[in-house]
Parts: C-alpha cells; sequence; structure tokens
C-alpha cells in the first residue's frame, strides 16, 4: 500500500508498544463500576446458576415417566425449597419457583386438566416449561477470561452468579493536545478533544484535555515533553500533514516512530511514536480524519478483546455509486442507513454535497455534518448502486 503503513499493522505495532509501556495494575471494582473496563483475572462462576431448575410458567411438575393420573401433592412459590416429588404426584408450581428433585417438566396452567385433586392427561416432553439447573453459568465455568471488556450488561450476569467485584486494569491517564494556532487564538474552536475524550473514556480510559498549542515547534517539543512525563499515553489531534505549519509529524520523527501515516482515508497522516518513554498518538486536525482513525486504529489498539475481535457489520444494499480514487487505500466511507439501504453521507444527493460520484476524503474529513451518519463502509475499491456492502455501525466502535 505505496508507503503507508496498513491499517491492520499500525494497530499491531501500537497495541505491542502499549503492551510494553503502559502499566496497567489489577484493581476490584464494584458491578457498578464495571462499565468499559477490562478484565485482569478471569471470573470463575463458583457454583451452578441457578443451583435448581424452575418454572417458566405457573402450572404443575410432574416426573415425565409417571403415569396419568397424577394426585396433586402441594403446591410451591418461588421462596420454597421444595422437597422431592412424591413418586407419582404432580406438585402446583408458580413462575419462577424452584422445582422439587424429581421433576422434569411443567404443565402450564392453561393446559392442564385437573379432576378431582388429580392431574389428567398425557405429559409434555421432559425439559419443556422449566430453566434448567446450571443453564445460566455452570460452577467452575470461566464467563470473562483477562482482556475482556466488560459492559453494563454484564453486571446482571455477574451479580446473578454471585459476584459483587471484579478484578480489572487500571485505567490509562490520556493527555489529549489539540494543535494549532487558530485555536488558541480562538479563530477557531477545538473540534477534536471533547470528542477524543469522550471515546477514550468510553473505552476505559482516563482522558484529560490539555491546553492547546500553537504550530510552533519548540513549543508543540515542550508539550509533548510535559505530557509524556505525566500521562501513559498521549494523543494530539493537527500538525501532522506537510503543511509550512504542521510540525507534530517532524516532531515525533525524531523520536522513536511507531508508524508514519497509515493506509486509510480519513485518517492518513496518523502517525505515532515513542516520547521520553511515553506512547503519543498523533490524528489528524480535520475532525471526522480524528474521530476515524481513532475509532478504526486507536481503539482496537487500546480495547484488547479476546472475544468477537471482528467489528460486527450489518449487510445493505448501497443506494448509490461510490468510486474511490485509488485501491491501495482503505476508505471509510460513512453511510445513514435508511429503509435497510446505505446512502452515502455527503453525495450529491444528501443535504450536504461533499462529492459527486467520487469520493473526496479531504471535504468528508472536514464536515462536521458527517458524524450524522450511522455508520461506515470499509472499502479499498468502488461501490456500486444496489451492491450489498458491509456497514460497520458507530455504535459498535465508538
Amino acid at each position: 500500500m505505496g508507503d503507508w503503513t496498513e491499517r491492520v499493522v499500525a494497530v499491531k505495532r501500537l497495541r505491542a508498544c502499549l503492551d510494553t509501556h503502559v502499566e496497567r495494575d489489577a484493581v476490584r471494582v464494584t458491578l457498578g463500576e464495571i462499565a468499559g473496563r477490562t478484565v485482569a483475572e478471569a471470573v470463575v462462576v463458583p457454583t451452578n446458576v441457578p443451583d435448581r431448575p424452575f418454572a417458566t410458567m405457573d402450572g404443575y411438575a410432574l416426573a415425565t415417566a409417571d403415569t396419568s393420573p397424577r394426585p396433586i401433592s402441594g403446591s410451591v412459590e418461588t421462596t420454597d425449597a421444595p422437597d422431592s416429588l412424591v413418586d407419582g404426584t404432580a406438585a402446583r408450581v408458580a413462575t419462577g419457583a424452584p422445582l422439587p428433585k424429581g421433576a422434569d417438566a411443567v404443565v402450564p396452567i392453561e393446559e392442564a386438566i385437573v379432576k378431582d385433586g388429580r392431574l389428567v392427561g398425557s405429559a409434555p416432553a421432559a425439559g419443556q416449561h422449566l430453566y434448567p439447573a446450571g443453564a445460566t453459568a455452570a460452577q467452575g465455568e470461566t464467563v470473562f477470561e483477562p482482556g475482556d471488556r466488560l459492559a453494563p450488561r454484564h453486571a446482571s450476569l455477574l451479580r446473578d452468579v454471585g459476584i459483587d467485584r471484579v478484578s480489572v486494569r487500571s485505567r490509562p491517564t490520556v493527555g489529549i493536545l489539540a494543535t494549532g494556532t487558530e485555536i488558541v487564538q480562538g479563530d477557531q474552536p477545538d473540534r477534536d478533544s471533547a470528542m477524543l475524550a469522550s471515546l477514550l473514556r468510553e473505552w476505559g480510559m482516563k482522558p484529560a484535555i490539555l491546553d492547546p498549542v500553537p504550530d510552533d515547534r519548540r513549543r508543540i517539543v515542550a508539550a509533548l515533553e510535559r505530557a509524556a512525563a505525566r500521562h501513559d499515553l498521549v494523543v494530539t489531534s493537527g500538525g501532522t500533514s506537510v503543511g509550512a505549519g504542521d510540525h507534530v509529524g517532524s516532531v515525533l520523527a525524531d523520536h522513536d516512530p511507531i508508524f508514519t501515516g497509515v493506509a486509510l482515508r480519513p485518517g492518513r497522516p496518523t502517525t505515532a511514536a515513542i516520547v521520553d518513554g511515553t506512547p503519543v498518538c498523533a490524528l489528524p486536525g480535520k475532525p471526522v480524519a480524528a474521530h476515524t482513525a481513532a475509532t478504526l486504529l486507536l481503539r482496537p489498539a487500546l480495547v484488547s478483546r479476546t472475544r468477537d475481535s471482528v467489528d460486527p457489520t450489518v449487510t445493505v444494499p448501497a443506494t448509490n455509486d461510490v468510486a474511490v480514487p485509488d485501491t491501495d487505500v482503505e476508505y471509510a466511507v460513512p453511510v445513514s442507513l435508511r429503509d435497510g439501504c446505505a446512502v452515502p453521507t455527503g453525495q450529491g444527493n444528501d443535504a450536504d454535497d461533499l462529492y459527486g460520484k467520487l469520493f473526496k476524503p479531504g471535504r468528508v474529513a472536514s464536515s462536521t455534518r458527517v458524524t450524522l451518519a450511522d455508520g461506515v463502509v470499509i472499502t479499498t475499491e468502488s461501490i456500486a448502486a444496489d451492491q450489498p456492502v458491509s456497514v460497520t455501525p458507530y455504535g459498535v466502535i465508538e
């Protein structure tokens, strides 16, 4: 891919660098604090959950091997701990009630026929209308491996299996440094830092937005050295191109480079290096380019995932032709999902007319309106109307 580093290679290099240079101690947190955290020690289930089967419907618990009629021998509520089922009988059970030992099915109350205190009729198949013991988790089962990323929904499972604290990796501190004289002077707002801080916090980091620095090489060097001394990782925005005022890339070139430029558009000028022992990832200043590089390059390097290593996508037909300038670069084409189709965001039929048939990464990178898209199509080839495309939703990678 020309002189640019392939994205997958850049991710591997950056991840290896982070693993080497960023220390993440294990800390124990409550379930209310697990969102976005990375598991440090395997989470092993201490006992079967549930410890015995329970009814999923109101009805009658019975042993399917017994014959009809079956006398009703008692009733079981959700808070009971029933003994064994009397041979040849049935027990009335409430939804969620544990089954008596020996019962292996439930007849729903709507289907039950009871005459003179006896349940009559054929029995259902074994296992019907019950939730088996150990179905949620089995004793000794590892439900989370080291490196897994926890989400709020996982708190329900952890609490259900009797775990109220989890060992996770500590949150690395990340200094966010915007560069640009226009930002320092107030001529243009800093459109990247808040976005990057939100992303990094979602990914389990502790971001800190630093004071922006102008396009002055000496001041950029000093700001990077200060940030590197105070944070585990530094993420910059702006100054990575080849203009007269772009100094970040050349400053990082004087240190220990990880990669210089990535075969990804928007986001190609992204560069990374080690500064005084601290990884620095320099993103482009254009907001959509910064977001693209952050989500498709920085995130997979930061968020170690031992499961679902490939981002889930949705496959839908494209509504329009989109030609790409070259075939040796990955393009992240923003799209909106409408009526089961992928509509290229910023094309001529959109409210923001950024390009016609030929995708223009530079224009897309500058337009914050593009953030209204629902996801991206990552491709090295042109897209034809009605062609099925794989859309990576922003909700997956943010």
